[in-house]
Order: structure tokens, then sequence, then C-alpha cells
């Protein structure tokens, strides 16, 4: 690998935001507009070459709210929203529940939640490689049967309806809808608060009516989820879960 070739790592800054004394990394390339990215690794900053510092830190103060809060729920979460490792007493959320996995031995495969375990009865609970697609095809199911649902709810109530609706596991989207009127949802939305999930599907739905984000756009979504404007930033905050 060239010098040329190799990714600028960016460079370590600190910034006082809400109050708050925060490190950012700052990485410059060709791009041609600011982007703010958190996980759990904390904030980075992407900008373009010609840009002055100034100018960075006041889009990070616009912005400061969100920053702080995201970076907050980043670090109050549980670091993974799936098992690593899929044993009994692993950690698993489902619908905004934080889960215990609770493993048996059955001849029979069968998942049942309540509100503290996700139970699996399987003929190999041990098999950590099985149980975990086990799972994952069943959070699916209920992925489907769940938002499937409720774009259909959500668009009855604008008088139309998607061509399809389907699970997708994108990368950087919770959900898209094209100009066929198919509606894709990502399936770890069932791991979501419903309110959250809601939002989603609700977004998608109304851009089968606007396919923008103009102010009609956002009137049917206000119309369907008076509260989408709190849901939308807390949502913010989560889609680095994704990656």
């Amino acid at each position: 690998m060239t010098r040329a070739s190799v990714p600028d790592a960016g460079k370590l800054r600190r910034i006082t935001l809400d109050r708050a004394s925060l490190e950012y990394r700052l990485i410059r390339s060709r791009r041609r507009s600011i982007a703010m990215e958190i996980d759990r690794r904390g904030l980075v900053v992407r900008a373009p070459r010609w840009v002055a510092l100034r100018d960075i830190e006041l889009a990070l103060r616009e912005r400061a709210s969100w920053i702080v809060e995201s970076l907050a729920a980043w670090r109050s979460r549980p670091l993974d929203t799936l098992p690593t490792e899929w044993r009994a007493g692993a950690p698993l959320l489902y619908r905004g529940r934080a889960l215990t996995l609770a493993l048996f031995a059955a001849r029979r495969e069968r998942i049942a939640a309540d509100l503290l375990n996700l139970t699996v009865l399987h003929p190999t609970p041990g098999d950590s490689t099985k149980i975990g697609a086990f799972v994952c095809r069943w959070l699916k199911e209920q992925a489907i049967e769940l938002f499937a649902a409720r774009a259909l709810e959500f668009a009855r109530r604008l008088d139309t309806a998607p061509l399809a609706v389907r699970l997708s596991n994108a990368r950087s989207q919770w959900g898209s809808c094209n100009e066929r009127g198919e509606i894709r949802l990502h399936w770890r939305l069932v791991q979501l608060e419903p309110p959250l999930a809601d939002y989603v599907v609700a977004h998608e739905v109304a851009h089968l009516v606007e396919l923008n984000h103009s102010p009609r756009f956002w009137a049917l979504v206000e119309r369907l989820l008076p509260d989408h404007r709190e849901q939308r930033r807390r949502l913010d905050a989560l889609t680095p879960l994704l990656d």
C-alpha cells in the first residue's frame, strides 16, 4: 500500500457542546459537505479539506443537542443487540425489551417471548450456530408479520396501498420506498421499541404518496404519527446499530 492510498485516520479534537467537553475525530477528505457519525466509538466528523475549522465547529454547535443525546444513548445501551454467542443467559433485544436467552432441549423447535426471557426449545440447544440461525429466522418472521400489518393500516389512512412490503438487511437504512410502491423495512426494527418502529413504517408509507421530503410529505407523517419528531430524534442515535 502506498502512502497516497492509506486512509486518513483523522485527528482527535475537543469541543464544548451544551456545557459538555467532548472528543471527536476529524477526518478531511474530498467530500463536498460535512458529515457526522456516532457509534459506540464516539463522534467522527468528515469534512472537505477546504472547510475552515471554525465552520466545522459551528456545524457541530448547531447540532449540539443531537450529538450529546446520541452519545449518551450509545453509552447507556448494551454493546450488542444480538448475542455474540448464542448460549443460555445471553442478552437479546426484542421490541425494546432486554431479554435473556433461555435454552431447553425439545424435539420440536419453538420460541416464546415474555417480559424477561426469550425461551427457545430446540433439539440441539448447545449448538450456537443453529440456535442463532433459528432465533434470527424467528425475529424476521415476527418483523414481517408485525410491520406488514402496520404498513397496511397506515396506508389505509392515506387511501393508498403498497405494492409489496419486504424485509431488508441494509447497513445504513431502517427503511426505504421506491417509485413502484415497494416498501422495504429492516428486520432488526423488531428489536426496537414499537413507537420507533412505527415511525419508520409511517415514514415509508408516506413516501407512497410523496416520494420526497417536502412539507407535504412531513404533513402526511404528522397525520399518521403526531409525535414523529420525538421518534425521529431517538432513531437517529440508533442507526449505527445496523453497521
